[in-house]
């Protein structure tokens, strides 16, 4: 959740961030006027409280002098009335503004590129050459049906498209895969957490998913929970609602979970192989820190993403997504994009985030500094999708004869 306080100290400023997003001036300047409505009801409220607590000292002072306090008990009945009026007025205005406020996302940081799309997103830097091949490379999907590692049409008969099942050497090269990326994590510094895969409406409203992208997310009947999108959403709101010793931070966190999304927006988008599954796994990090130290956690957690794509030689490159492709709750991103020679193309396979304090301040998570307490800072990041480290793998170390070479580091493992 943005500060409001920002947007009432420097409006022309904050607006002009946002607009940057694509956020209508119009409910910028709603925004703005919902807020002054609160602050409205809330002092008039906070005045008739006052008024009513001079009032009713009044009452020992006439009877110790003898007076009559008919008219003081009316106007103070009356005054009770009118509270109860103007809390209820406080209460509307904030819930409209509460309404509102969530629907906004947050602030770019002044460095992310402008752009409309994923077209205009700037690339950082390659990392490894792709690999060259005396004949023609397969797509993925024809190479997990050729070696019996992935079965499609198997997956759509369970449950329904974008859903795949894997097969023998296929199922073990995705344990593989998450148990290299938990080791690795761990070497990095992130404690290993295990954490459930249902969580209710409060939890992802901290994290930014509720309420602007139910549509994306699968609810179960009759209870107010969810699956989850991405692991991101249980690791930071562990510390919802506490406050945490500064002297404990920065907490660095890495779990293994499968992740659930509907893909609402992504008709006719990849609609072949395990690119973009409705149920698929990942190994994520989060990272909860003071604000002096998000910046170098963020450069952090980039680098070990792409050291761990390294240890993997799989072909990728970094790129800086512009203001119309960064995510609802992030302040930056820098993604990360594995070579695929099937498709010719690099794919993204990371996304690492910064959020800033927004997050923090939807969750209330904060920690004592001194006797005041701040709100930390966020920031996550796939380390990595499991699925589409399996494809670039199938793509990049396919032979010839449409056999797989393993890579050295997953040897172990299996």
């Amino acid at each position: 959740m943005i500060d409001l306080k920002l947007l009432q100290t420097d409006f022309e400023t904050i607006s002009k961030k946002l607009q940057r997003k694509n956020v209508p001036v119009v409910t910028i300047e709603s925004l703005q006027s919902k807020n002054e409505l609160l602050k409205k009801a809330r002092s008039a409220f906070e005045e008739a409280q006052a008024t009513q607590n001079e009032m009713s000292k009044l009452f020992g002072t006439y009877k110790r002098e003898g007076k009559d306090i008919s008219e003081l008990k009316a106007k103070v009945d009356a005054n009770k009335l009118k509270i109860n009026r103007l809390q209820q007025e406080q209460r509307e205005a904030e819930e409209v503004l509460s309404s509102l406020v969530m629907g906004i996302p947050n602030i770019p940081d002044d460095d992310v590129p402008d752009g409309k799309d994923e077209d205009d997103n700037v690339e950082i830097k390659k990392v490894l050459t792709p690999p060259e091949f005396t004949f023609v490379p397969k797509e993925h999907w024809e190479l997990g049906e050729a070696n019996t590692w992935i079965d499609f049409e198997r997956g759509v008969k369970l449950a329904k498209s974008r859903f795949s099942v894997s097969f023998g050497m296929g199922a073990r090269m995705e344990r593989a895969l998450i148990n290299f990326m938990l080791d690795f994590n761990r070497d990095r510094g992130f404690v290993e957490v295990s954490v459930p895969e249902l969580v209710n409406r409060r939890a992802l409203e901290g994290t930014g998913q509720l309420p602007k992208f139910e549509d994306d997310l699968f609810k179960i009947e009759g209870e107010d929970l969810f699956l989850i999108p991405t692991a991101e959403v249980p690791l930071t709101n562990l510390f919802q609602d506490e406050i945490l010793p500064a002297e404990e931070l920065p907490v660095k966190m890495t779990g293994f979970t499968a992740c659930f999304r509907k893909e609402a927006g992504s008709a006719g988008r990849d609609t072949r192989g395990m690119i973009r599954q409705h149920q698929f796994y990942k190994v994520e990090m989060v990272t909860i820190a003071k604000p002096e130290q998000s910046d170098k956690i963020f450069d952090e957690m980039v680098a070990s993403a792409s050291d761990m794509l390294t240890a993997l030689e799989l072909p990728h490159r970094q790129v800086r997504l512009c203001t119309g492709d960064l995510g609802f709750s992030a302040s930056k991103t820098i993604d990360l994009e594995v070579w695929l020679p099937g498709q010719d193309s690099y794919r993204e396979i990371s996304s690492i985030s910064n959020t800033r304090d927004f997050q923090a301040r939807r969750a209330k998570i904060r920690y004592k500094e001194g006797k005041k307490n701040r709100l930390v800072h966020t920031l996550n990041g796939s380390s990595l999708a499991v699925g589409r480290t399996l494809v670039a793998i199938m793509e990049n170390y396919q032979n010839e004869d449409g056999s797989i070479t393993i890579p050295d580091v997953l040897k172990k493992y299996l």
